[in-house]
C-alpha cells in the first residue's frame, strides 16, 4: 500500500497520454450519441477536449496530495511533465472544431460565387467547375467510411441520372486514394463523377469534419442553401427542381 501512494503520481503521469488518446476516442462516440442534436456540434467538441483533460489533473492531484505528505518531489515533477504530453491530444478536437466551424460558415453562404476547382476524376479524366457554367450542380463532400454518405449515394445518383438533360451535374469530391474509390464503386455503384484532390481545390471543399457535407449551385455559379444531412432527401430534391426550373 505504501508504495502505491509512493509512486501513484509518476505511474499516474507515464499512463496519462495513454488514456488522454483513448478518453478522446470514446468523446468521440459518446458525447454525440448524448447530445445527437447537430446545432450543439460546438458543445460536443468543448466536452470533448475537457474529457481528454481528465488524466492530467488526476496527477496533478496525486503530486500535490506526495507534496503535503512529504514524498519524493522530483517524481512528481517528472509526472506532470509526462502528463502534460497528455495535453496534446486536446488539440484534436480542438482543431476538428475549428474545422468544424468554418465548414458551418461555409455552408451559411448563399448568393456568392461558388470558389472553383480544378481536378481529376478517380479515372483521370480532368473535371473543372468552371466548365459547367448554365448548369445546376451539386458537389458532395464525401468518405468511404461514412455510412450516411453510402446511404446519399444512390439517392444522388438517381437524382443525377433523371434531371441531367434537363442541366444537373454532381460531383462526388473525397480526399480519399483514387483506387479507393474505384473499389468503392464495386459495392456502390454511381454514374456521376467522383473527384480527387489531386489539383486545385479550395479549402471550401476541404474544411469539412461532418459527412456527407452538399453544396448547391445556380446557374449562374452561385451557391445556393443545400438542405442538410438531417432534412429529408426531397427537399433537396425540390430546390433542385426549383432552380432548374426558374433558369437561374
Amino acid at each position: 500500500m505504501d508504495f502505491w501512494r509512493q509512486y501513484r503520481v509518476l505511474m499516474a503521469g507515464v499512463l496519462s497520454p495513454f488514456a488522454a488518446a483513448m478518453l478522446d476516442e470514446l468523446g468521440a462516440k459518446i458525447v454525440p450519441r448524448l447530445s445527437p442534436n447537430p446545432e450543439h456540434w460546438f458543445l460536443r467538441y468543448l466536452c470533448v477536449a475537457a474529457v481528454i483533460t481528465l488524466p492530467f489533473f488526476v496527477t496533478l492531484y496525486f503530486a500535490a496530495r506526495d507534496r503535503r505528505n512529504g514524498y519524493n518531489a522530483r517524481r512528481g515533477k517528472v509526472a506532470l511533465g509526462l502528463a502534460a504530453l497528455s495535453l496534446a491530444v486536446v488539440a484534436i478536437p480542438v482543431q476538428s472544431g475549428m474545422v468544424r466551424w468554418r465548414q458551418s460558415r461555409n455552408e451559411a453562404l448563399q448568393g456568392v460565387s461558388a470558389p472553383l476547382f480544378s481536378t481529376a476524376d478517380i479515372f483521370g479524366k480532368p473535371q473543372r467547375l468552371a466548365d459547367q457554367r448554365s448548369k445546376v450542380v451539386l458537389v458532395s463532400i464525401w468518405a468511404t467510411w461514412c455510412g450516411p454518405c453510402r446511404a446519399e449515394m444512390p439517392k444522388l445518383d438517381e437524382l443525377y441520372r433523371t434531371r441531367k438533360n434537363r442541366g444537373l451535374m454532381v460531383f462526388g469530391i473525397s480526399k480519399e486514394d483514387a483506387r479507393l474509390q474505384r473499389d468503392f464503386l464495386h459495392d456502390v455503384p454511381v454514374s456521376y463523377p467522383l473527384l480527387t484532390l489531386e489539383g486545385q481545390v479550395p479549402s471550401f471543399y476541404r474544411d469539412v469534419s461532418r459527412y456527407p457535407e452538399l453544396f448547391l449551385i445556380d446557374r449562374e455559379g452561385r451557391l445556393q442553401r443545400a438542405p442538410g444531412p438531417e432534412e429529408p432527401f426531397e427537399k433537396l430534391a425540390d430546390e433542385v427542381d426549383a432552380l432548374l426550373g426558374s433558369g437561374t
